[in-house]
């Protein structure tokens, strides 16, 4: 049995699935034990989370085969999931059957899971920079996937009171906000100059395969984020960033040259530097530096020093250093830690 590959699905049940998908928590903890399984993960793509791997893989293939009996197991491909048993006997049924298919699938995917919710505490981070800088924006962002948090000006958000952003938004994300209080959002809606995404693969939600792939990686238990997926991807057909394949990283010193000088040049990526060797987050850093050099420029990033939001500010050469706090990765809450930016 691959000892790394079992630690993998067992630290994915206990950190990851806990209180946030028993479904997901209860298959890991098989996996992790068998070795038929494990043996069949060992095709996923170095760098890629294993079980968001796996699971994604087998979701999308599920989502194409309507009659087989796991479907009855997932909550998000049937009405009334069944409960009374154990879904892992056919799960290991599923993997196995279709183990040349899901072995393709691990080679060639990648976990691009477009939480568009995280979009929730990009907003007041955005909004505080428009404030702070008083320039419009110049959008990169790394590790973009299908682009859907580039478009973070077009949705609406609610974090328990008032509503923000655009407001006639089909799309309105709620969040709620831990420890601190959120800056003033009232200035409204930040411009937005140019915005560009960048990703090793693209994914191309007007081509049904990659939103299904897409829609796949979402848990099975949340609906909420399924709806904000379909709604986002809407928006995103009828508003279409500009996207670009490549290494973001090489590519930002030619990226963030076609954005124009008068604007606040803000890099950003969310559970992206975790995927990347230490040496290419080690060359972001210093292009970032470089650029803060040269022109106003934000770097809005988690999963570099550790899971933490933070905000590297440059103004005029100088850098300031902002600790945002603590994100759930699906955007459902976030910290605030009485950030006080220098123009409050």
């Amino acid at each position: 049995m691959n000892s790394q590959l079992s630690h993998a699905f067992k630290q994915f049940a206990i950190e990851q699935c806990e209180g946030s998908s028993p479904f997901y928590k209860a298959l890991s903890l098989n996996i992790a034990e068998d070795s038929e399984l494990l043996e069949i993960c060992k095709d996923a793509k170095e760098g890629q989370p294993v079980p968001n791997l796996l699971f994604g893989a087998v979701q999308y293939l599920l989502m194409k085969e309507s009659h087989h009996v796991l479907r009855a197991f997932y909550p998000g491909l049937t009405e009334n999931p069944e409960t009374g048993q154990s879904p892992f006997p056919a799960f290991k049924e599923f993997v196995l059957t279709h183990h040349k298919q899901i072995r393709d699938l691990l080679r060639k995917r990648r976990v691009q899971t477009n939480e568009v919710r995280r979009c929730a505490y990009l907003y007041p981070v955005f909004v505080s920079l428009y404030r702070e800088v008083k320039k419009p924006l110049s959008l990169i962002e790394i590790g973009t996937s299908a682009g859907l948090q580039l478009l973070w000006d077009q949705y609406a958000y609610s974090y328990g009171d008032a509503l923000y952003g655009n407001q006639s938004s089909m799309l309105t994300l709620s969040s709620e906000v831990r420890n601190g209080r959120l800056p003033d959002l009232s200035v409204g809606v930040p411009p937005v100059e140019r915005r560009i995404g960048v990703d090793l693969n693209i994914s191309d939600l007007t081509h049904e395969d990659d939103r299904l792939w897409l829609k796949a990686l979402i848990w099975p238990e949340h609906h909420d984020r399924r709806r904000n997926f379909d709604q986002a991807s809407v928006i995103l057909r009828e508003n279409p960033p500009k996207l670009i394949e490549g290494k973001g990283v090489d590519l930002l010193p030619e990226l963030a040259s076609q954005s124009e000088q008068d604007t606040l040049l803000c890099i950003f990526h969310t559970h992206v530097a975790n995927q990347m060797p230490a040496h290419v987050r080690e060359d972001l850093m210093e292009k970032v530096e470089a650029l803060g050099d040269t022109r106003d420029t934000a770097h809005i990033f988690n999963n570099i020093t550790d899971g933490k939001l933070r905000v590297d500010l440059y103004v005029d050469g100088r850098c300031t250093r902002y600790l945002i706090g603590d994100t759930d990765g699906h955007g459902r809450w976030f910290e605030w830690n009485d950030v006080k930016w220098q123009g409050e």
